[in-house]
């Protein structure tokens, strides 16, 4: 691998660092994605709001970056709809039962050394690791 492979996933790593660490600096509350959803869909009083900007910027960013670099995202979607919106609500469920997703786990709980986000985070790897291997390999979709 050389520097310009490189380029792309550093300055976005760097990215979402710098914005999540000063979400955090500034507001005291970790981005985190399955808690925002939640949020604007119970209607989270003095939460909605922010939780509803911040899923529409994650929203706008899909948006431009599908604009103004096409590339970057698949011609098509190999699977079903059917089998995604289920992987979408079982992934939903889990982050409920997790107390976070990813972005809050993986990103935001980690940079502050959580434990119970280190965990979680290894146990979301693990976790995709496996359905890949299944999916791929033993049910062979």
């Amino acid at each position: 691998m050389d520097i310009e492979t490189l380029k792309g996933p550093l300055l976005g790593g760097l990215m979402i660092g710098a914005a999540t660490g000063g979400w955090f600096l500034l507001t005291g509350k970790t981005a985190g994605c399955s808690g925002a959803i939640y949020g604007v869909m119970v209607g989270e009083r003095g939460e909605a709001a922010w939780k509803f900007a911040f899923l529409f910027g994650l929203l706008l960013g899909g948006v431009g970056l599908a604009l103004y670099m096409p590339s970057a995202l698949p011609e098509s979607i190999h699977s079903s709809y059917v089998l995604i919106a289920a992987s979408g609500l079982l992934v939903g469920l889990g982050t409920r039962m997790a107390g976070g997703c990813t972005s809050g786990h993986g990103v935001c709980g980690i940079g502050r050394l959580s434990r119970r986000s280190i965990v979680a985070t290894c146990t979301f790897m693990a976790t995709a690791a496996a359905t890949v291997f299944i999916a791929r390999h033993v049910a062979g979709a």
